[in-house]
């Protein structure tokens, strides 16, 4: 066995590009983007690519270098995808929420040759490069609307200009000698510390795109609408997975609520991504149910059981996925099980809120006792880290060899996310270990009781952080934001209804002490709930004077029978 040689026959580095060039072959005439009025086939969208690693090849772009990239969900990102990495250099898809401080941060960081940014984002770009010192100041490269031209212009590069220009005769692709290879460098949200720059193999992304399409089940020619940026883990690895199954992109520049509409009635969608943040806006528009089921996949922060029941209803059939930047996007699945179909439908919701299973392209995804690396008992009760490997985890964060080492532990990757793993071996997010609640010794899921807010009628978004109590040390403290049809100021919900609410809900010692009105919970650039804000904010809180002293001082986890806390 040991005699049989690697031959370029048999053995090829894995990498998500390959998926392109099959797709011009095999569907070349399908059509692969749609924006707006503007739309281009397989064949099309592989030349243009070629052109571009051409172009950009002609401009010194070589092996490991960042192209970095400011710009919505528009044919040149999706492009870039392909492109960037054909000419051998690493692409770095830049949140477009940032402002200009966020963007030039990660532009010092990464030091990439070439920037390209969206007309509409070029002052944001500008203000960023005056914070660049000239050791890392990078070509500026305009991308103009595809559909209707602006004009605009900041030095002699322009995104059609280049494809135009590329000649891959001369330039063709850099083959990918070793699939350990950078692809792509993202950067993380900073919900939990300052953003990290992660670093994702060929292998990796490959690996992690056919996985994610097999465990979602994603058949040939889907019609994907681009709600989900591109920005986020390279739109969880579907800028190369669309190519892979022969579908149609369609792009939108913001997903409002009447552009994801009309696009999924226009096009045709059968799947989109998003994070739980936009059902809020899906539900918010108030429309009929759907004609034909979309396939949705989401994740990012753990979708409360109302919210996806809300969703359902309105014909969106909704799988629910749990990853991270360091894990190339998803990195487990909730694989749904036909028997669950007979459920009532808030069991379904329930069942279908949890995290799931290992993504196929792990070696292993476990919870663990971080003291002892052993497997906490699938009990559903029993709290542990959530720990990852396999090939599909980043290379490591760039330029942080302190982060990298604090990152992995004993063979695996620590996500930083408390779970528990239920006796299906179901893995079930309560927490992240910076967010659990340490009251009186007893560890509260501030996970659990937002999924308990959120099952009432009234409340559109609610937080929950810790809160100083002079007894128990901390005590939940919850931020609330109510429908508007609640908000009116007129007092219809208070906070002692919802307090009565989640004592109904959970054990007593869980129910937040505090609940503070707000219109719109804070959330970062990448529409997360921004916690630390949160958390700062409810320092300078306390319990109301009745829970301030307890009549028996009792652990909280006995006090069953107090009627009012």
């Amino acid at each position: 066995m040991d005699s049989l040689p690697k031959r370029d026959a048999n053995y090829v580095p894995l990498s998500p590009v390959t998926f392109l060039p099959r797709a011009a072959a095999v569907y070349a005439d399908r059509t692969s983007l749609v924006c707006g009025r503007a739309a281009f086939t397989w064949r099309q969208t592989h030349d243009r690519c070629l052109r571009l690693s051409a172009a950009l090849q002609a401009l010194a772009v070589t092996r490991n270098d960042v192209v970095s990239v400011l710009a919505p969900n528009t044919p040149a990102l999706y492009e870039m995808h392909f492109a960037v990495p054909m000419a051998g250099a690493v692409i770095n898809a830049i949140n477009t929420r940032l402002d200009a401080a966020g963007v030039a941060a990660i532009l010092k960081h990464a030091c990439p040759k070439l920037f390209f940014v969206d007309y509409q984002y070029i002052r944001v770009a500008t203000d960023a490069l005056k914070n660049i010192t000239a050791g890392c100041q990078p070509l500026l490269v305009v991308i103009d609307d595809i559909e209707a031209p602006t004009g605009t212009r900041v030095g002699e590069l322009e995104y059609e200009g280049l494809v135009a220009s590329g000649d891959p005769a001369r330039h063709p692709p850099r083959e990918v000698v070793d699939e350990w290879d950078a692809v792509a460098l993202n950067y993380t949200s900073g919900t939990t510390s300052a953003p990290k720059g992660v670093v994702y193999s060929h292998r990796g992304a490959y690996l992690s795109t056919v996985g994610l399409l097999l465990q979602w089940g994603v058949g040939h020619e889907p019609v994907y609408l681009w709600s989900l940026p591109m920005f986020h883990c390279n739109g969880w690895t579907f800028t190369w997975g669309v190519a892979a199954r022969g579908g149609a992109n369609i792009c939108v520049r913001a997903p409002s609520a009447d552009a994801m509409y009309s696009a999924i009635a226009q096009h045709g969608v059968t799947h989109m991504c998003v994070a739980p943040v936009l059902f809020n806006v899906l539900l918010d528009a108030h429309r009929q149910p759907l004609s034909r089921p979309v396939e949705v996949l989401t994740g990012g922060a753990p979708p409360p059981a109302a919210l996806l029941e809300r969703v359902e209803r309105l014909g969106f059939h909704v799988t629910h996925a749990y990853g991270m930047t360091e894990a190339t996007g998803p990195a487990m699945v909730c694989e749904w099980r036909e028997q669950w179909d007979a459920l009532p439908p808030p069991e379904r919701a329930a069942l279908k809120a949890r995290q799931g299973v290992s993504a196929l392209s792990l070696a292993g995804a476990d919870v663990k006792n971080l003291k002892t690396m052993a497997s906490v008992p699938r009990d559903g009760t029993t709290l542990g880290e959530i720990v990852l490997r396999g090939s599909s985890v980043m290379k490591g964060y760039l330029n942080n060899p302190e982060a990298n080492e604090k990152a992995f532990k004993s063979g695996w990757f620590l996500t930083g996310d408390v779970g528990v793993v239920h006796p299906d071996g179901y893995v079930e997010i309560k927490d992240r270990s910076k967010d659990v609640i340490i009251s009186g010794g007893e560890n509260i899921s501030s996970v659990e009781v937002e999924a308990a807010l959120y099952g009432h009628p009234a409340v559109q978004e609610a937080a929950v952080v810790a809160m100083p109590h002079p007894h128990w040390g901390e005590t939940p403290c919850a931020f609330v934001a109510l429908k508007k049809e609640f908000d009116s100021g007129a007092g219809e919900v208070s906070e002692e209804e919802l307090l009565a609410f989640c004592r109904s809900k959970m054990a007593h010692f869980m129910v937040p002490r505090k609940v503070v009105f707000v219109d719109e919970l804070p959330k970062n650039a990448t529409g997360k709930v921004q916690k630390l804000a949160l958390r700062e904010r409810a320092r300078e809180l306390r319990p109301r004077a009745s829970e301030k002293k307890r009549p028996d001082q009792a652990h909280p986890a006995t006090m069953t029978a107090v009627s009012k806390l």
